[in-house]
């Protein structure tokens, strides 16, 4: 059958939060679809969907009701029939999607590390004693907890532009951002130090920018084919495991990064308490074809150190 390419009469829509960041991942898709099917930019339409996380921005996300929050509304848009595709940070997705969708495309992914942000230190060790440092990531607050328990953590919601403000005003003295968005952004002027993953553990998948679809729909399938990016696939399915497996969300502070070596596969992850006093680690290599597998045993070997009542 010859697939049906989208024209400018009948687009191809592409769903999207609307943050300069998100709003930047959904233009790289259509960028990478227009190459690969030597289609017009006209022949896609970025639309963008109001999700809850973004709309509530005075108060946690656990609060709230974690990671949906920033695609209940996009899903519910692919479900219908008014988008074709969804466009996603895969460190937002929930493990599980809705019954009908599948979240199964990855673009090769971005810079991994966290980034340090401050206007006037250039990493964690120059903040002084008792200094205020703004996240609203949980896996964050609880490492840089371990790391420096004097440091006065204060909630920092919000998109880059607004977390900027935010140091500018003197909300705090240093943030964290992720290297990958600051890059998607070219946000080259901004004052940053990447943070080895030895010494912060990223946040399951970020950096990775994920395309859901409907199952039934045979012409988003063939067309994400050409994007997908195989490695980024691999390294995902252990994190995204050890995850799962984890019954992980924002309400839990985790942290997983695989890295894929010829044809080998590392793991590491580990689970903190939210206050920064307890952190379980673990460190595993093994073929790149038993990466889920490991993610299954990684968890499961953490939470039986951690104890039932960890989280």
């Amino acid at each position: 059958m010859t697939l049906l390419m989208p024209t400018p009469a009948s687009p191809f829509n592409i769903g999207t939060r609307g943050s300069p960041l998100a709003l930047a991942q959904a233009h790289e898709t259509r960028a990478r679809l227009m190459a690969a099917f030597d289609l017009p930019e006209d022949a896609f339409a970025i639309c963008v969907i109001k999700v809850t996380g973004d709309a509530i921005q005075d108060r946690p996300l656990k609060e709230i009701g974690g990671k949906g929050l920033f695609t209940r509304e996009i899903e519910e848009a692919l479900l219908d029939g008014s988008i074709d595709i969804a466009v996603h940070s895969m460190k937002d997705m929930p493990v599980e999607q809705p019954g009908g969708l599948l979240l199964d495309t990855y673009l090769p992914r971005e810079d991994v590390r966290d980034a340090f942000v401050s206007l006037n230190a250039k990493g964690l060790s120059d903040l002084a004693e008792g200094a205020t440092v703004g996240t609203s990531s949980l896996r964050r607050r609880s490492q840089l907890l371990a790391k420096r328990p004097d440091l006065n953590i204060v909630e920092f919601r919000g998109n880059v532009q607004t977390r900027l403000k935010k140091l500018g005003d003197g909300v705090a003295e240093a943030t964290f951002l992720a290297m990958a968005g600051l890059n998607r952004l070219n946000m080259t002027d901004v004052p940053r130090t990447a943070v080895a993953p030895e010494d912060m553990l990223p946040a399951v998948a970020q950096g990775a920018i994920g395309i859901e679809r409907r199952g039934d729909d045979s012409r988003a399938a063939e067309m994400l084919e050409a994007l997908h990016d195989g490695p980024t696939g691999q390294r995902l399915a252990a994190e995204r495991t050890f995850l799962a497996h984890l019954d992980g969300s924002c309400e839990t502070p985790i942290g997983a990064l695989a890295d894929l070596d010829g044809g080998s596969i590392r793991l590491r992850g580990e689970i903190l308490r939210t206050d920064g006093t307890e952190v379980f680690a673990d460190d595993m290599n093994g073929a790149i074809e038993d990466g889920a597998e490991m993610g299954r045993a990684m968890a499961a070997k953490l939470l039986a150190q951690a104890g039932p009542d960890f989280f």
